[in-house]
């Protein structure tokens, strides 16, 4: 069976407010799923981010390692990935620090919407996630029906 390994399970979507130091809340429903994990960053498909509880990251690792081991070209791929990967911790208030680079390069500003991908939690800025979604207006029908039966 795929998907995640744990019984993590992230769903829905929710819009936060960034603060004035770049931090953003968690869902409490996001909270509960990843209790008391540290969270890694990362930008793996811009223009949004991937928050992974460490739980799922350990996974991600594996195969990470495995393909920088492919070549040099994969080798870079990772690392360029990985060198603006963050750890985050939520803090008592359940806010993780979006770091400026990331922030930057998600083109968050004020507003962070937080989606819910089964293993793992998308951050995009509201008009990113808006003009992706009106992209493929119409085209989930073709998949609805061997997803949901």
């Amino acid at each position: 069976m795929s998907g995640p390994s744990r019984g993590v399970k992230f769903l829905g979507s929710y819009t936060h407010q960034l603060d004035d130091k770049g931090r953003v809340n968690l869902p409490a429903s996001f909270r509960r799923e990843a209790a008391d994990q540290r969270f890694v960053l990362v930008q793996p498909y811009p223009p949004a981010l991937a928050l992974y509880p460490e739980v799922e990251w350990t996974g991600v690792e594996d195969r990470l390692s495995d393909l920088m081991s492919k070549g040099e070209d994969e080798r870079l791929d990772v690392l360029t990935i990985l060198a603006s990967a963050q750890e985050v911790v939520p803090d008592t208030q359940g806010r993780i620090l979006i770091p400026a680079h990331l922030k930057k390069a998600a083109g968050l500003e004020s507003t962070v919407m937080l989606v819910g991908a089964i293993n793992k939690v998308e951050l995009w800025s509201p008009e990113h996630w808006n003009v992706r979604v009106a992209s493929r207006a119409g085209k989930l029908g073709k998949f609805t029906s061997q997803l949901f039966r």
